[in-house]
């Protein structure tokens, strides 16, 4: 089972989920919100702007990424974060 990183930043995550069309539409205070339309209906979250962002909070992020990209999440994780 891949590691989930545990040194990424907020704004670095946001760059690695362009890959599923996730853009960054606003700023506030900590936080950054996403959207996606990947799968044809819109898909919003809210990733902290922390670095690093807290392993349990990334832990949920990429878990709520896994059920709406309908892709399991150790391949979602494989995915994203290999070397």
């Amino acid at each position: 089972m891949p590691k989930i990183p545990r040194d990424i930043s907020g704004q670095k995550l946001a760059g690695i989920l362009k890959k599923y069309e996730y853009e960054v539409t606003r700023q506030t205070g900590g936080h950054l919100r996403l959207v996606s339309r990947w799968k044809k209906n819109e898909h919003k979250i809210t990733i902290p702007n922390h670095s690093p962002i807290k392993i349990g909070t990334l832990n949920n992020i990429l878990s709520d990424l896994s059920e709406y990209l309908k892709i399991d999440k150790e391949i979602l994780i494989d995915d994203l974060f290999r070397k």
